[in-house]
């Protein structure tokens, strides 16, 4: 398991002295500079040179490297830490400056740290069996394609954040509907951005024919526009499309939710809106 933030990992290694010689252990897969990592240990050393069983190995890989597309590579500068986990000792860091490809997916120390120092008393590297690792990754240059697509960028329309797709569609709310968004609760800009979809969405289903739209498809566009009122939208024109829609088909949604012959919350809410 492990910590990420930012192009910071952090690794605890559980049951340190438990692993027998050769053998290697993984961290989860994280992601810094839009590509994705993984930590792997020797915690007995990862050859049998001279200093094999007297050092922990560390190194950072390219997981599932062969499926990448031919000709791939990527320069990044790597610190590693082991950290003490008590107070006033120092921790133990290395750093390198890498490149990697289909022949090179795996970089780092053979010799990390001596096991002796690491087993040292009071020095805080080892507690409670557990050690304790940092990465820091600053990717520098990428040939080829990104494993993680850089997030779409936001734009503000009258205080609320859109998607650059958006933004059309958004402009010709505020055009027909100048305040339907002046009372919007949430300044945070995801919650902005799910509030709007919702709206939008239910913008496009309102606006079918009502043949097109079944009890089902009505009920749950009720309890989205419950949901996105009281998030602060007003959207006078979505409920009254709604109830042009259900109201001649009322007698025919109460005998559905009759027929079903069970609770369905959705359904007799819009039965008491369209009442």
């Amino acid at each position: 398991m492990g910590n990420q933030a930012d192009n910071k990992f952090t690794w605890m290694i559980k049951n340190f002295n438990t692993f027998f010689a050769e053998r290697c252990t993984y961290s989860d897969i994280f992601v810094a500079g839009r590509c994705r990592w993984r930590l792997m240990a020797y915690p007995k050393g990862s050859y049998k040179h001279d200093y094999y069983g007297n050092h922990l190995s560390l190194y950072i890989c390219v997981p599932d490297s062969e499926s990448l597309p031919s000709g791939w590579s990527r320069n990044a500068k790597i610190s590693f830490t082991i950290a003490t986990q008590t107070l006033g000792e120092l921790s133990h860091m290395r750093e390198a400056e890498y490149w990697f490809d289909q022949e090179n997916a795996t970089q780092g120390f053979e010799c990390m740290l001596r096991l002796s120092e690491l087993h040292g008393r009071d020095n805080g590297l080892l507690v409670n069996g557990a050690v304790k690792v940092i990465a820091e990754v600053n990717v520098l240059e990428v040939i080829g394609k990104l494993d993680v697509p850089e997030e779409p960028k936001s734009i503000d329309i009258k205080g609320v954040q859109v998607l650059a797709s958006q933004v059309e569609s958004v402009n010709s709310l505020f055009e027909k509907y100048p305040s339907f968004a002046s009372k919007l609760c949430s300044k945070n800009p995801q919650l902005q951005k799910t509030y709007l979809n919702i709206a939008q969405n239910l913008t496009e289903i309102l606006c079918k024919s009502p043949e097109e739209l079944s009890n089902g498809d009505l009920a749950e566009a009720y309890s989205a526009l419950r949901f996105v009122t009281n998030a602060g939208f007003k959207l006078d024109w979505l409920e009254k499309k709604l109830k042009e829609a259900g109201k001649t088909r009322l007698h025919e949604i109460e005998q559905e939710l009759k027929d079903l012959n069970l609770k369905c919350a959705d359904m007799e809410a819009l039965i008491i809106f369209l009442r």
